[in-house]
C-alpha cells in the first residue's frame, strides 16, 4: 500500500472544499470528480475483505459529463435506508458480475458520513436530476435527505454511521468534513441554489429545522477553557457534548484542522447571527494565540518499514527555520493548551519526535489550515463585525 492510505486521509482534510465546488458549480452538465476523491482512493489503494466488491485494475472510468451511467451507479450504491457505503468509485464502469454483487447487498447497512459519503452522492443527483429530468434521481435524492434527517440526534449532530454502531462511531464527528459537509448540502438547498429547485416548500421547513439544529450543535460544542472560548475538538460525546477520544491516536483536545474548516464554514453564511460571530471571532483570535512560529516540518527518506498498518519509506522531523511562515499542530491538549501528539497506544506525547515513526510518518500532526481562517478574516470582519477587529494589536 506503501504511502497510499496516508494521501487517503490527505484527500479527506480537503474534502469539505472539493464538495463546496461541486454543490455550488455553475456548471450543472457534469459530476466534478473530486469530492469523490477520498471515496476512490481508499477503493484502489485497499483491498478490502469487508467490501461488497473490489477495484479490478485497468478499468475505465466515466466521464464527467457522462450523468446517466455515474447517476445509475450511485443509485446502485445506495442502501434501502437511504444512505450510501464509503469507499467506492462511482465513475467506475462496473462489470455485470460487479454489478449484481452491489444490488444484491442494498440491504446490508453500512452507511456513513465518512470520507464524504451520502452528502456527496446526494448533491450529484441534483445535479443529475437537474439536467435528466428522470424521476428515479429525484426520488433517489430525497431517500437520501431523508437519511440524513433521520441520523441527526436531537441535539442536532450527526454521527459518522447510521444506523448506529459501538465505538466512536457513534460520537458526534467533525472529523474529515463530515458535519460540515452535511451542513453545506442543507445550506445550500435552503439557499436556493438551482439545482435543487426540486425541492418543496414543506420539506424546505424540515431541512431548515435540521439545519438551524445543527447550527446550534455547533455553537454548544466550541470548547470553552475557563470562560474563554476557543476552538473544537474532532468528535463529541452525542450525549454529554464534551470532547472524546476518536481512533487511539486521536484525543480529546482542541482539534486545529477540523476548526478550520468549521470557522471557513461559518465565514460563508450571510447576515450570521450573534452567536455565530461570537464564535468565528473567539476561533480567530485562538487560531492567532496558537501560532508556532520558526517551525518547519522536513519529510527525510528512512529505510523501508512494514507495519500492520501501512508501509513507510520515509520520516518526518521538526526543525527551526526563521523564515517559516506560522504553522500549527493539529492538537492542543485541554486547559493548557500545549501542542501534543499521540501513538497507537492512546498514550499523548508533547514533541513529534517521540510519536512512533509509524504514526509520525503518516499523520497530519502539523498544518498550515488555520493560515485560510486569518486570511479570509478581513474582508469577513469588515462586513458583518466591523466595529471588532480581534486581529488588532492593543
Amino acid at each position: 500500500m506503501k504511502n497510499s492510505i496516508q494521501l487517503c486521509k490527505a484527500a479527506g482534510m480537503i474534502a469539505l472544499a472539493l464538495f463546496t465546488q461541486l454543490a455550488c458549480a455553475q456548471d450543472l452538465t457534469q459530476i466534478d470528480p473530486q469530492p469523490f476523491a477520498d471515496n476512490a482512493g481508499h477503493w484502489y489503494s485497499i483491498s478490502d475483505k469487508g467490501n461488497i466488491i473490489n477495484a479490478r485494475p485497468g478499468r475505465p472510468k466515466y466521464k464527467p459529463t457522462e450523468l446517466v451511467n455515474i447517476g445509475d451507479n450511485i443509485l446502485l450504491f445506495q442502501k434501502t435506508n437511504g444512505g450510501w457505503p464509503k469507499n467506492y468509485d462511482i465513475f467506475a464502469v462496473l462489470t455485470p458480475n460487479q454489478k449484481d454483487s452491489v444490488a444484491a447487498a442494498k440491504g446490508e447497512l453500512k452507511t456513513t458520513f465518512d470520507n464524504g459519503s451520502t452528502y456527496t452522492q446526494i448533491a450529484a443527483l441534483a445535479i443529475v436530476y437537474h439536467h435528466i429530468k428522470d424521476e428515479k434521481y429525484k426520488a433517489s435524492a430525497l431517500k437520501g435527505l431523508n437519511f440524513i434527517l433521520s441520523a441527526q440526534y436531537k441535539n442536532g449532530g450527526w454521527p459518522q454511521y447510521y444506523p448506529l454502531e459501538s465505538g466512536y462511531s457513534r460520537e458526534i464527528t467533525f472529523n474529515d468534513g463530515a458535519y460540515e459537509g452535511i451542513m453545506e448540502l442543507l445550506k445550500d438547498i435552503l439557499d436556493n441554489k438551482p439545482q435543487y429547485g426540486f425541492i418543496d416548500n414543506k420539506y424546505r421547513a424540515k431541512i431548515k429545522a435540521a439545519y438551524d439544529k445543527g447550527m446550534d450543535c455547533i455553537i454548544k460544542t466550541q470548547i470553552n477553557d475557563a470562560g474563554k472560548p476557543t476552538a473544537w475538538c474532532q468528535q463529541y460525546d452525542e450525549v454529554t457534548l464534551q470532547p472524546a477520544w476518536a481512533r487511539k491516536f486521536e484525543p480529546p483536545s482542541i482539534c486545529n484542522k477540523e476548526s478550520a474548516d468549521l470557522v471557513l464554514f461559518l465565514m460563508s453564511i450571510d447576515n450570521p447571527s450573534k452567536q455565530i460571530v461570537y464564535a468565528i471571532q473567539n476561533s480567530v483570535a485562538w487560531f492567532q494565540d496558537s501560532k508556532i512560529y520558526n517551525t518547519r516540518i522536513n519529510t527525510i527518506p528512512a529505510p523501508r518499514m512494514q507495519t500492520p498498518f501501512r508501509i513507510s519509506t520515509s520520516d518526518r522531523v521538526v526543525v527551526t527555520d526563521p523564515t517559516a511562515p506560522p504553522i500549527w499542530t493539529r492538537y492542543y491538549e485541554l486547559k493548557t493548551h500545549r501542542p501534543l501528539f499521540c501513538n497507537r497506544d492512546s498514550k499523548v506525547v508533547y514533541t513529534l519526535a517521540e510519536v512512533d515513526r509509524e504514526r509520525r510518518d503518516g499523520y497530519g500532526w502539523y498544518i498550515y489550515s488555520p493560515q485560510q481562517v486569518l486570511n479570509k478574516y478581513p474582508e469577513w470582519q469588515k462586513k458583518w463585525a466591523s466595529d471588532s477587529n480581534v486581529l488588532q494589536k492593543k
